[in-house]
């Protein structure tokens, strides 16, 4: 299927969840204004991506780099674009992800963050990133594993070597949840997340761990009840993706 949405569409699915971000955010006594929407927009094409840049995103995610690469350039006349990488990073698209992006949510490894470090120094950029992790002890999820908050600490080396990195700006978490029908399901995952956020925050005062990028388009309410200042979500405004 390759059914075209338009930018009035797309309007309305946008403010339908900004609105749901508004309220789970009231519902948890915190302040909506920093809950931030990315809009996922990968594997859609560059025209899908333009009526929803008219209908108002300006947060734009992507899964693979090179993919995501031409759809930049492409939009590259749009002002004010915010490019997230979001999805999985191979150590050799780390230079592309320091020349295009603006943001990278899942940093998984210190080879990884060593690689892109050196090529942020290259272009002469600071990219603020995220720690990718496990928090489901899933084997088809990157990032530390979580899952035993007695193991935390043998996690505090990498991590201290990563923030002490000096063209990368470390600012939080990320994960994402199993799919699960309920979302209620995915709350301890989420929860497991604000956790190990709070341990890193009294364990490596270098950075300030302040962001916590979770929740997709089926359980991004519950993740705002647990703390979520990034959510990620795609097919419910865009629809499935090709």
């Amino acid at each position: 299927m390759n059914f075209q949405l338009d930018a009035k569409t797309i309007r309305d699915r946008l403010d339908h969840v900004s609105e749901q971000i508004f309220r789970a955010g009231q519902r948890a006594g915190r302040d909506p204004k920093k809950i931030r929407l990315v809009l996922v927009t990968k594997t859609h094409p560059v025209e899908t991506i333009l009526a929803a840049v008219e209908a108002g995103a300006c947060r734009l995610g992507e899964n693979y780099a090179e993919e995501a690469v031409e759809k930049i350039k492409a939009l590259q006349k749009s002002p004010g674009l915010e490019w997230h990488m979001i999805g999985h990073v191979q150590s050799r698209k780390a230079d592309l992800v320091c020349q295009y992006f603006h943001y990278l949510h899942s940093l998984d490894s210190l080879k990884l963050a060593t690689r892109l470090n050196r090529f942020a120094q290259e272009n002469n950029v600071i990219l603020p990133v995220l720690l990718e992790c496990n928090a489901s002890g899933e084997t088809t999820k990157f990032g530390w594993n979580i899952i035993q908050a007695a193991k935390w600490t043998d996690l505090l080396e990498e991590m201290t070597k990563i923030v002490s990195l000096s063209n990368l700006q470390v600012q939080g978490l990320m994960t994402m949840a199993p799919f699960l029908d309920n979302a209620q399901e995915a709350r301890p995952f989420f929860t497991q997340l604000r956790r190990f956020q709070e341990f890193l925050q009294s364990h490596i005062a270098q950075a300030s761990w302040h962001e916590l990028s979770m929740g997709m388009s089926s359980d991004y309410e519950v993740a705002i009840e647990e703390g979520a200042t990034w959510v990620r979500i795609g097919q419910a405004i865009l629809g499935p993706h090709e």
